[in-house]
């Protein structure tokens, strides 16, 4: 149950076009305002600087005396002066004007004339000249010296308030609801057109949307709109493309948030989200609120140790209250979404909180090729591609796996410089999902190349003898992923049920490798490892879950159903006695040995085709369903 991924939301005509919007400034705003300030007070102190120097520049500051020996030696070449007392002298031989006296020019010649010098003396001076000043400038600069400084205080006072109390808004708001709201256009454009492969999911909650659309209808005759809908599912089965689905055909609000984001490290924060989310929708109604992975927030209360008054036990309070209060008639729906509702808190899934549980499993044959068709659409594929074919051979597959599996196809294709996309990519495609992909460039020895070819030949003929095995579909010593070589046997259809016969074949099927290695090589080896774990959790479980054991009887002796929470294993015990478990580990052992005896007897008397399928194995590493059927009937 999945398909292609929604359309980014087309939102109002103010989008502005990315061709014709120019490029953001390299400052931001507070960089700009400081540039502006800095320049500001780099020009206020040169006109200071050029005010400080005069009319016409100043240098080193003269005494008197200095001036009078100067003129005396007829050195000055002339004085500068404006009427606001400042006096330049100019000296022959020296560029740079000498330093500004504060007095009037009546006043310095009779100073000079207290020091000595002549009448005769002063007239020599080539200009002496008066400058009017220019008092506007002056009493700008002025102005400016004595008000931009307040400015500056002032303006530095308003930014630490302000920053202050943006501090505090965040404070305030950090109780506040951080959900995704989407409204009209903004909706996600994903309907239940786009959903394959999950038809009953979707009809229990096309009944949700037209109890929004069309109230009165239900209303009429007394019926009450579900409170919540509970959507459970393994992952990848497309519980959240689902509520995307509702959101885009309800035309009603639609709040979106993680289960995980009501979670703080703070107490009560929660608690004010879930009000703040509520309260949102509620003003909003009708309108849908929809939880992903509410196991986050929404599991058993109680079940920590140091007791169970915690931040999420008081925010899964809140969603409670807010279900199924004293407030009622809100014309808001709950969605939620979980792959663990077995950790749940039964308060969240009794009637008239979560009043629908809607079962979103791996999907069947016809429900992969739904799947695929979806996902294949837009794509090119070469004509020999078979949909069907593909759907048959991937029982287990969720949907999230065949839509990866469409898009690695895809990948394989460009990367071989394909124009379509073949079976053979969609195959190939497959196997990566399944094992990982190939790694062709590791170096493996002949000896060791030689063991994995007759352990794979021993599994691939005991799935081809034994009644109740599945089919061999491909065989191959190639290393993909963490094999170093696989069968890949593919039921014929789906089946929900399975008998004990078919789990003995499957345990016997599992021993095939071990039991070549035992009687080719007379040793064994690692390679059998991860069968082993499989055959035993397969034996463990028929003993302790499903009742198969002749000695044991029809009794569960499986403890491990329960919440996985660490106060409520520490609390368990076991409900049977050490007599049973050992009885428990001697009949899966039984179970074991006499699936691995009947392996090897299997292997012993088709020995002249263990070795015919190892040779060819060693010779051309992979062997398809045809080619092996044929070796097998030879």
């Amino acid at each position: 149950m999945n398909n292609r991924p929604p359309e980014p939301p087309q939102r109002g005509g103010d989008k502005k076009d990315p061709k014709t919007t120019p490029p953001p400034s390299p400052f931001g705003n507070a960089q700009r305002i400081w540039l502006a300030v800095g320049a500001f007070v780099l020009l206020l102190f040169l006109l200071m600087l050029a005010n400080n120097r005069g009319v016409g520049g100043g240098g080193d500051l003269l005494t008197y005396n200095e001036l009078a020996h100067y003129i005396q030696q007829g050195r000055v070449a002339r004085l500068i002066t404006s009427d606001n007392g400042d006096v330049v002298v100019h000296l022959e031989g020296r560029n740079q004007p000498l330093r500004t006296f504060k007095e009037p020019l009546i006043n310095l010649r009779e100073e000079m004339y207290d020091l000595g010098v002549t009448e005769e003396q002063w007239r020599s001076i080539d200009e002496i000249s008066a400058i009017p000043s220019d008092n506007t400038s002056s009493v700008i600069l002025n102005l400016a010296i004595a008000i931009v400084p307040t400015l500056l205080i002032v303006w530095l006072l308003w930014r630490m308030m302000r920053s202050v109390r943006v501090g505090q808004d965040q404070a305030m708001s950090f109780g506040r609801s951080r959900a995704r709201v989407n409204r009209d256009v903004e909706r996600p454009q994903v309907t239940f057109a786009d959903v394959a492969g999950a038809e009953e999911a979707k009809e229990e909650l096309k009944e949700v949307v037209e109890f929004l659309k069309e109230p009165d209808k239900f209303i009429r005759l007394g019926a009450r709109v579900p409170k919540g809908v509970l959507m459970v599912g393994p992952p990848g089965t497309g519980k959240t493309l689902m509520a995307r689905a509702v959101a885009g055909e309800a035309g009603v609000p639609f709040f979106s948030i993680s289960g995980s984001e009501f979670v703080e490290m703070f107490v009560g924060v929660g608690a004010s989200r879930v009000r703040d989310l509520f309260d949102r929708a509620k003003a909003e109604a009708p309108a849908i609120v929809f939880v992903d992975e509410i196991d986050a927030v929404g599991r058993h209360r109680g079940a920590g140790l140091g007791g169970g008054h915690d931040e999420r036990e008081q925010t899964l309070n809140q969603i409670l209250v807010e279900m199924d209060g004293f407030e009622t008639g809100t014309n808001v729906i709950v969605l939620a979404s979980t792959n663990r509702p077995d950790i749940l808190d039964p308060a969240l899934l009794r009637p008239g909180r979560f009043d629908r549980k809607v079962v979103m499993d791996n999907p069947d044959v016809k429900g992969r090729l739904d799947i695929l068709k979806v996902h294949a659409k837009g794509k090119p594929l070469a004509q020999s591609v078979d949909l069907e074919a593909i759907a048959k051979i991937t029982p287990g597959f969720s949907g999230a796996d065949l839509e990866n599996l469409i898009n690695e196809a895809a990948i394989l294709a460009a990367r071989r410089n394909l124009k379509n996309i073949g079976m053979s990519e969609l195959q190939e495609a497959m196997e990566r999902v399944i094992m990982g992909p190939e790694r062709k460039t590791r170096v493996i020895s002949e000896a060791e190349k030689k063991k994995i070819a007759y352990h794979e030949a021993g599994h691939a003929i005991l799935q081809h003898v034994l009644e109740y095995a599945d089919p061999v579909h491909k065989i191959t010593i190639v290393p993909r992923g963490r094999a170093g070589g696989y069968v890949m046997s593919l039921p014929e259809s789906d089946s929900m049920l399975k008998s004990r016969e078919e789990f003995e074949d499957d345990i016997v099927a599992a021993m095939g490798g071990r039991a070549a290695e035992e009687i080719v090589f007379n040793q064994l080896t690692t390679g059998a490892s991860s069968d082993i774990q499989q055959a035993t959790r397969i034996a463990r479980a028929m003993v302790t879950k499903f009742g198969m054991s002749e000695l044991l009887g029809p009794r569960s002796y499986d403890s491990s159903s329960g919440n996985i929470f660490l106060g409520r294993e520490l609390s368990e015990m076991r409900e049977y006695s050490e007599h049973y478990a050992e009885e428990i580990d001697n009949e899966v052992r039984s179970i074991l040995q006499r699936c691995y005896d009947r392996a090897k007897t299997i292997l012993s008397e088709s020995r002249e085709k263990l070795d015919t399928l190892a040779d060819a194995l060693i010779e051309h590493e992979t062997l398809d369903r045809s080619t092996f059927e044929q070796l097998m009937t030879n």
